[in-house]
C-alpha cells in the first residue's frame, strides 16, 4: 500500500495518434482526431491543389480531404486496404487526412519530445512540434492546426472576412 505521505508527482502526458507515411510515423494530438475511416473515393474540386483531393460529405458536413504523402512530396501515392482518413475536428472546421494506415496511440511525457530540427532555408518545418522518441522508435510530431492553417493549404476561414 502507498503511504500517503508520497504522492506520486504529476507529470505532463500528451497523447499522440501514430500514423505512416511512406516508412516515417508520425503523430498528431489524439484531441484533434474525431475518427478513423477507410479511403473512399472523394468529389474532386477544380483549380485546388494537388494535394488537397477532394471532398467528402460526413453526415452532412463538406470535408475536404488532404493527402499528407503529396504534401509532404512523399513520391508514389498508392491506395490500398490500410490507406485511410483520419478526420480531424479543428478550431473552425473538420479536415480529413489521407495516411498510408494508422497504428496506435502513444503517450508521451514532455522529455520524451525533443526540438524538431531548423532547417530553414531547406524545408518549411513551422508546422513540426518536435520529435517523439519511445524506446527505438522516433515520431514525427506534427502541429496539424499550424499545418492547415498555412498559407498554401488555406483550408480555414480566414479568406472569407478578406
Amino acid at each position: 500500500m502507498m503511504n500517503q505521505k508520497d504522492p506520486i508527482p504529476a507529470v505532463a502526458v500528451n497523447e499522440f495518434l501514430v500514423f505512416t507515411l511512406g516508412s516515417e510515423e508520425y503523430g498528431i494530438d489524439i484531441l484533434k482526431v474525431q475518427e478513423i475511416r477507410s479511403y473512399e473515393t472523394v468529389t474532386r474540386i477544380a483549380n485546388t491543389p494537388d494535394f488537397i483531393k477532394g471532398v467528402i460529405n460526413l453526415r452532412g458536413e463538406i470535408v475536404p480531404i488532404i493527402d499528407l504523402r503529396v504534401r509532404f512530396h512523399l513520391g508514389e501515392i498508392r491506395y490500398d486496404e490500410f490507406t485511410v482518413v483520419i478526420v480531424l475536428r479543428l478550431v473552425e472546421r473538420l479536415v480529413g487526412m489521407v495516411v498510408d494506415g494508422v497504428s496506435d496511440v502513444l503517450s508521451l511525457t514532455p522529455g520524451q519530445i525533443r526540438p524538431a530540427p531548423d532547417f530553414t532555408a531547406t524545408l518549411d518545418t513551422h508546422y513540426l512540434m518536435g520529435l517523439g522518441t519511445v524506446d527505438q522508435r522516433m515520431l514525427i510530431l506534427v502541429d496539424i492546426e499550424r499545418l492547415v492553417k498555412s498559407e498554401d493549404m488555406a483550408l480555414t476561414e480566414k479568406t472569407v472576412a478578406e
